[in-house]
């Protein structure tokens, strides 16, 4: 993605490399590892995996920039990557200014200091003096909402207490890039709308700022270009429109590769066989029935359950039924047959995209796009109107006007 604007970001031939599945154990002597390495016969017991390859884009000064993809396609790598929480394996970056950033919750804040003093910490890791961060002190905090717990040790917050003072953090301290890795959501909506037009602001006053999100209506609010991540590779940069309509695009080839189970995240103590619906159309408020197998397994003890996600063409999720919200549990000892009928969801038309999870104490199988389907545009409503009465609002909804 290339701009007249002077590069705040340049990456050129970005590769991350991780060695998987080392042989046995890691040995805690020299001895040991001698010993294990005659055993191996010195021959290589790892695989690699390369998280990222070959990515290479500029981000012009004052570009509010998305980067968007599926989970595992490379994206919060690549984010860490360039703000140096992990080093690449290949390539190079330029940074044209100091970088701020608020990455997952936990990240960036001592635990054991007070609200107060990790303000001060972060301002002095960005390099920043005593006099700067007073100076910009009492907007941090005020954003923050938080200022009755300035003086209790970070480590006692709730997630959204810390979420908030982290953002408030990154987004005030004068730092000329600001990178966020899709944290917002653990926020109230309020607190979410403010952020994001912090942001706006930030990036309209020269700042540049990184956004990765699996919202692509947030994108769509904040951001003025994107990149398009999947499988650790760079494949689409331009405008948010054009990266979105690349991103829906992408699903066939997504949809094939996930339905191979070894392709699927999770730890495969479980593995779905099947999922689907008997009609890839449905009309606005019908029933969604989506059927579902899964074989026996000899590799888990103890009965795991089923979440399905259903989700809009923007990445949204629009409802989660989740089996243990209703008693249902599945026994790995037996083949599984299963199925979730959703009423009274009254979907606008659009294609929409099923996600399968089994889990236990952790996640068994990830299926996501298991599923597609597309509701037909016929209205629920027994009266016609122009457009403009069902334009806002994610879905229909069983409403009715009556006399008080």
């Amino acid at each position: 993605m290339r701009a007249t604007k002077e590069p705040a970001i340049t990456v050129a031939g970005l590769g991350k490399t991780y060695r998987l599945g080392a042989f046995g154990e890691r040995p805690s002597t020299a001895a040991a590892a001698a010993v294990q390495w005659l055993r191996s016969t010195g021959k290589q017991k790892y695989t690699l995996f390369d998280a990222l390859d070959d990515v290479t884009f500029d981000v012009p000064q004052g570009e509010a920039l998305g980067i968007v993809g599926r989970n595992g396609a490379g994206k919060s790598t690549l984010l860490k990557i360039l703000t140096r929480v992990t080093a690449p394996t290949r390539g190079r970056i330029e940074l044209n200014g100091r970088i701020g950033s608020l990455l997952e919750v936990g990240t960036g804040f001592h635990p054991e200091l007070t609200g107060k003093e990790n303000i001060y910490l972060n301002g002095a890791i960005l390099g920043m003096t005593r006099q700067e961060i007073n100076r910009r002190y009492d907007e941090i905090v005020e954003f923050s909402g938080i200022e009755k717990f300035l003086a209790t040790p970070v480590k006692r917050y709730s997630s959204g207490m810390y979420v908030r003072l982290a953002f408030s953090v990154a987004a005030h301290l004068e730092t000329e890039i600001l990178a966020i890795d899709e944290v917002l959501a653990v926020g109230d909506a309020e607190f979410q709308r403010r952020s994001i037009q912090k942001m706006r602001e930030a990036a309209q006053g020269g700042r540049t700022v990184l956004y990765v999100s699996h919202q692509l209506q947030t994108v769509q609010a904040l951001c003025t270009s994107a990149v398009l991540m999947d499988r650790g590779r760079l494949t689409f940069a331009g405008s948010v429109e054009g990266t979105l309509q690349a991103y829906r695009d992408s699903f066939e080839s997504f949809a094939l590769a996930q339905s191979e189970p070894e392709n699927r995240p999770g730890n495969g103590a479980v593995r779905l066989s099947s999922v689907r619906m008997s009609d890839e159309f449905v009309k606005s408020g019908q029933d969604v029935v989506v059927d579902f197998e899964a074989p026996p397994s000899k590799d888990l003890v103890g009965t795991y359950f089923v979440s399905m996600h259903i989700n809009n063409d923007q990445g949204a999720v629009i409802a989660q039924c989740d089996s243990r919200l209703v008693g249902r549990w599945f026994d790995p000892e037996t083949p599984q047959k299963g199925r979730l009928v959703i009423r009274d969801l009254w979907l606008k038309p659009g294609q929409y995209t099923v996600d399968v999870y089994a889990c236990q104490t952790g996640v068994l199988d990830a299926w996501e796009g298991a599923w597609r389907f597309e509701v037909l545009p016929d209205l629920p409503y027994p009266e016609f109107a122009e457009s403009s009465s069902t334009e806002k609002g994610m879905v229909f909804v069983n409403f009715d006007f009556e006399r008080a």
